[in-house]
């Protein structure tokens, strides 16, 4: 199951801290998708989820300053 977390217009580190609130709460084998436009989350995010070993499923720029990431919980 995908979860979503919509984090545009808030500025970093607030996106990481969201993803790390609703992670807490997911299953193992689920997914968090998370929007976001801070650009600082580009980076802070992903190492968020590689300390934790949690695998990203997809990564990309939806356009000029906007962003997706899905995170796995595992």
């Amino acid at each position: 199951m995908i979860h979503e977390l919509g984090t545009v217009g808030m500025v970093c580190p607030f996106p990481l801290i969201e993803a790390q609130k609703k992670m807490a709460t997911l299953s193992s084998g689920e997914e968090l998708k998370i929007d976001f436009d801070c650009t600082q989350a580009t980076e802070a995010i992903p190492n968020w989820a590689a300390e934790n070993g949690y695998p990203v499923t997809n990564f990309e720029q939806v356009d000029n300053a906007s962003w997706t990431i899905t995170v796995q919980k595992v």
